[in-house]
């Protein structure tokens, strides 16, 4: 019989190369839980919408070893909407992995275990999505977690320049991410609002697993 307390619901686990943030061109394992409270305008993965399938914590520990990645990295969907993901987080922590979280900025960080790196996504209003933004999530950074924000117009950048100065981000962490949304902001834009703004702080983060493989393609 299935320990149900020790179990969490999956769309895909597979080994690739870290597309984003500053472990960006690693080899990692990828955790993607399933469910999502935030319908953002751009999202990619909208098939981890659905209830997944219900997985062992134990047996999803037994395919990052076999996948032999030290690192590991925890998506969805959002993960913080499944309480085990805690568990899952510590034993994983507990073996020795390097582990990042991806989470999508509407849920406390609090509870997440100190070894893991947050990568906190702050939501830009062409997400429509902005007004569920955690603002309490911002004092709990610590240097090593990373702030994301996901660019797809002007709008957006101003948006995010304005709330990195609001809430000394920059001070903060170690690395802020700007992100321009695929096929729709084109990265050189970007490039050349931070460089006219000055913003040295801020780090280009682009998708580089939608320049290695077909943007549409899953477990990559």
């Amino acid at each position: 019989m299935k320990n149900h307390h020790k179990t969490l619901q999956l769309i895909e686990i597979f080994a690739s190369i870290q597309g984003e943030t500053r472990f960006s061109g690693l080899p990692t394992t990828f955790i993607r839980l399933a469910a999502c409270n935030l319908r953002c305008s751009w999202c990619d993965t909208t098939y981890s919408f659905g209830r997944g399938d219900t997985w062992e914590i134990d047996v999803i520990i037994q395919k990052v070893i076999e996948n032999g990645c030290k690192y590991v990295c925890i998506t969805g969907g959002e993960p913080l909407l499944q309480s085990n993901v805690h568990l899952l987080m510590k034993e994983l922590c507990d073996l020795g992995y390097q582990l990042s979280i991806e989470t999508g900025g509407s849920l406390s960080t609090e509870a997440i275990d100190p070894r893991v790196t947050v990568i906190l996504d702050i939501k830009c209003p062409g997400s429509g999505m902005h007004e569920k933004n955690y603002w309490a999530n911002l004092p709990h950074l610590r240097p090593d977690d990373e702030v994301k924000f996901v660019i797809s117009h002007e709008e957006d950048y101003l948006y995010a320049k304005d709330i990195c100065l609001k809430y000394q981000l920059f001070e903060k962490v170690n690395n802020v991410l700007f992100s321009p949304v695929f096929n729709v902001l084109h990265p050189q834009k970007l490039v050349e609002w931070i460089l006219k703004d000055k913003l040295s702080s801020v780090r280009l983060n682009l998708q580089l697993h939608k320049f290695i493989w077909d943007p549409l393609t899953k477990g990559v």
